[in-house]
């Protein structure tokens, strides 16, 4: 009988990565591909969802392919996603209406704003746990129904795409829900990312209907939300798909959540510190949702089949290891390495620091960047 193994689609901010895993937890095959980052105008940012998806399967069949794996010996797949970002597509077609919105996107600020100056913070942050921000999926997902050009539907009637939203033709989600509604047909989230969108109530463990009616958001849009790791799984993939063979997705996480729970961060007090693009701090907190005095986010870290939720605290830094890049892309550097070099160079910085704040500041301090004017 062939050996069985464990897929895992790792979905990021610039790439996609698939990794096999034996019993033993051991990497058995791994394939990764670059995608395009896409900036319209200073403070966009955008990615191409088909781009993701063709790439997803690019890198799954490359990682079976280098180790003579037959897609039937995959007993189930996982997701771990860049959080946030936000895709809205035709229900019919499976087309995206328009690039997805990155989490580092901030060309809704003013909106942010508006909310700020309504005195709506508090009251976003006692349902969500989250603050009232660009970086979270509602002021995307309303800026999309708001502004994507009918055209790119195709659609033969010509109608907007707020109608055709209300009209229950559209549906929206963050990039898990995009890789398993392709992967599988099913138009499904996790706790943890639903938990990301602004418009989910942690408490009460479900959409909020007056989020929903604030940002213009549809009921119908919206996934049904699972537990992270699902025994009943959000689906199994097409016999008649790329894959060739019936696979179970079994689950999805958060990227910076599965990181909590790829350290064992099982129990209260737990904590773990991820340097990628950003850097996100986060600590577990038990069934507890805990509130930050100091602009921490209070977020949903996981939930295991059967179990209930577990909450996290969470302190966000948008931008680390996207600063590196960028003092390569000036040609300020020539690696990643030269850093260290260039820090052990010098005495004292007399002062001087450099904060990058490119696309604003997370916690504690919540101060968004100042977005490109709309054309829209």
């Amino acid at each position: 009988m062939a050996e069985t193994y464990v897929g895992a689609i790792d979905q990021g901010t610039t790439g996609t990565r698939f990794m096999v895993f034996d019993h033993a937890g051991e990497v058995v095959a791994n394939a990764y591909e670059k995608h395009e980052q896409i900036y319209p105008k200073p403070g966009w940012v955008e990615h191409d969802p088909t781009e993701i998806w063709e790439n997803t399967q690019q890198v799954v069949t490359d990682a079976l392919a280098a180790e003579d794996l037959d897609p039937t010996q995959l007993e189930a797949i996982g997701i771990t996603n860049q959080r946030e970002t936000t895709i809205v597509w035709d229900a019919e077609s499976g087309r995206p209406v328009h690039n997805a919105l990155v989490w580092q996107d901030r060309r809704t600020t003013d909106r942010v704003e508006e909310l700020q100056a309504e005195d709506k913070v508090e009251w976003i942050r006692g349902k969500t746990g989250l603050e009232a921000d660009a970086y979270f999926s509602a002021t995307k997902t309303e800026w999309i129904l708001d502004n994507a050009e009918p055209l790119k539907l195709q659609a033969s009637r010509g109608e907007n795409v707020r109608d055709r939203a209300e009209a229950g033709e559209l549906l929206m989600g963050t990039i898990d829900t995009w890789l398993i509604y392709n992967l599988t047909g099913n138009h499904i989230t996790d706790v943890s990312n639903a938990s990301r969108t602004m418009l989910y109530n942690i408490r009460d463990l479900e959409w909020d209907d007056e989020l929903l009616e604030e940002f213009g958001v549809p009921r119908s849009m919206l996934p049904e939300v699972r537990p992270s790791s699902d025994e009943a799984y959000y689906g199994t993939t097409d016999a008649d798909g790329f894959l060739g063979a019936e696979v179970p997705v079994a689950g999805a996480l958060g990227d910076q959540q599965a990181a909590l729970f790829g350290q064992t961060c099982f129990d209260t007090g737990d904590a773990k510190n991820t340097y990628g693009t950003g850097s996100f701090y986060l600590m577990n907190t038990g069934t507890e949702a805990v509130e930050s005095d100091h602009g921490l986010l209070t977020t949903i870290g996981f939930q295991l089949s059967g179990e209930p939720v577990q909450y996290a605290l969470e302190g966000s830094i948008f931008i680390t290891g996207a600063a590196i890049e960028w003092l390569e892309d000036v040609d300020l550097i020539n690696n990643a390495a030269q850093t260290a070099e260039l820090a052990r160079s010098v005495d004292s910085t007399d002062g001087v620091y450099m904060v990058p704040a490119f696309t604003g500041l997370g916690a504690p301090h919540w101060d968004g960047a100042p977005a490109a004017p709309s054309s829209a």
